[in-house]
């Protein structure tokens, strides 16, 4: 596992550095967003979205289960497992989606872990002292994300 950490000191900055993340995925990626409610996990993913090239407004997927965006350079499919909480385990089919055409972002995903992969990204947003600033850790399991290049990503400069 290998562990990045960033801040983020306004909404933009979070929009901005999930832009930034965006040319660096690939088909079957697979995002896990951690953090309370109304952190940014959204907000991140409505950057990723803009960076993939998506033009439609990202919304949080809560009372949909999964959101489904087609129109970028991958296709994202965002999902929301709060709901899932104290559902019973069956199958939703998140397989197709973890081994499909595009990038899948999971919020709340504590509520799957039996569906996720082991390889896959995991990003957890931590609000600090102000109000505006933001600990975004990025944590990369399995070669999938360990091997790849993330260039700058990484370097801490959100523009």
């Amino acid at each position: 596992m290998t562990e990045y950490q960033l801040q983020t000191h306004s909404y933009q900055d979070t929009e901005s550095l999930g832009k930034k993340l965006s040319p660096y995925l690939q088909a079957g990626d697979v995002i896990l967003m951690n953090g309370d409610l109304g952190v940014g996990k959204t907000t991140f993913t409505r950057g990723l979205a803009q960076g993939l090239g998506i033009k439609k407004n990202v919304k949080s997927p809560t009372f949909t289960l999964i959101r489904e965006y087609q129109e970028g350079r991958l296709p994202l499919y965002h999902m929301d497992a709060y709901r899932l909480e104290s559902s019973p385990d069956e199958d939703l089919g998140f397989d197709e989606y973890f081994n499909g055409d595009g990038v899948t972002i999971v919020e709340w995903p504590q509520f799957i872990k039996d569906e996720v992969p082991d390889a896959h990204m995991s990003i957890n947003i931590k609000r600090l002292e102000s109000d505006d600033d933001r600990q975004i850790t990025f944590k990369l399991y399995g070669d999938r994300y360990e091997k790849r290049d993330f260039g700058n990503f990484m370097d801490g400069d959100l523009k």
